[in-house]
């Protein structure tokens, strides 16, 4: 059984997007709804926020120091020494109708990040591209983007569309930053009124094994998937609304997990009091470094 810690007792409104940076020892996060970085040191529990003036989707690590971060108004630099921000690209969409949302580096040091479409009446979100300050759309049509992931072998991207609760697996080709063909990798159940419903997918990690973890939001808990898709390990949380997962500590087995806490009903909140806290557990098999963005 896993043990369960709390590796920050501050609830978030919307914790999002960790990322640990193992220069650093340090975990990084974002409260998408309060517009704020977190930065936390577990050896010694310093904490950092930075206050920006839009909503942070994601973040990833910067080659150049600090972070390269997606908020609703575009992409910018935060120097976290200085705090300053530097803009990088504008955001390529309409921001009365859509934000940044999931993303992640890949080993090439681009930079993904698809979009959230917040009507939510059809698929009007799907991933983007920075690559050295460029921005170029990658398809992938969805209603709110998220499950990125990357094999070991640079050879298949995960990307996943909450809203249709299915997970999708696609041939990539990490010299040009391709998509080829696709086919769905996991399919959940789209009842939420079902006894057994067990929540739909949000963010996600990969493993050094290439078993993809997924956070299951209002399902309470955490999955292990083969890469063909079977249900290795499954871990109950105490929090109905994880959102993402990230692989930390020397030994990157320790697994950081943010959720939600913002439009829980007061008795989720009585029977899941740590909701909106930052969650960790030791795992078996370690993830991997998370590659930076290259200027």
């Amino acid at each position: 059984m896993n043990q369960i810690e709390i590796a920050y007792d501050q609830p978030m409104q919307l914790g999002e997007c960790p990322l640990w940076h193992a220069g650093e020892a340090a975990l990084y996060w974002v409260d998408i709804s309060a517009m704020q970085v977190h930065r936390l040191r577990p050896a010694d529990g310093r904490h950092a926020m930075w206050q920006l003036n839009a909503e942070p989707g994601c973040i990833g690590r910067h080659a150049g120091g600090g972070l390269i971060v997606a908020m609703r108004t575009g992409l910018a630099h935060l120097n976290t020494d200085s705090g300053e921000l530097s803009h990088i690209a504008d955001a390529p969409y309409d921001t009365a109708t859509a934000r940044f949302n999931d993303g992640r580096c890949d080993a090439a040091g681009r930079f993904w990040t698809g979009t959230i479409y917040e009507p939510r009446d059809h698929a009007g979100a799907q991933l983007y591209v920075v690559e050295k300050g460029m921005v170029r759309s990658a398809g992938n049509p969805v209603t709110v983007s998220n499950g990125l992931g990357f094999s070991g072998d640079s050879l298949t991207l995960y990307h996943s569309d909450t809203t249709a609760h299915r997970i999708c697996s696609y041939e990539f080709e990490l010299a040009t930053g391709k998509i080829g063909a696709g086919r769905v990798f996991k399919q959940f159940a789209m009842d939420k009124s079902a006894v057994d419903y067990g929540g739909r997918p949000d963010g996600a990690a990969v493993d050094s094994e290439d078993a993809y973890w997924c956070a299951m939001y209002e399902g309470g808990r955490l999955l292990r998937l083969s890469p063909a898709g079977e249900v290795l390990q499954e871990v109950i949380l105490p929090a109905r609304c994880p959102t993402m997962m990230a692989f930390g500590g020397e030994d990157l087995r320790t697994l950081y997990i943010t959720t939600v806490r913002e439009k829980r009903s007061p008795v989720e909140l009585e029977k899941y009091p740590l909701s909106g806290c930052i969650l960790s557990l030791r795992v078996d098999v370690p993830g991997r470094i998370e590659p930076a963005y290259i200027a």
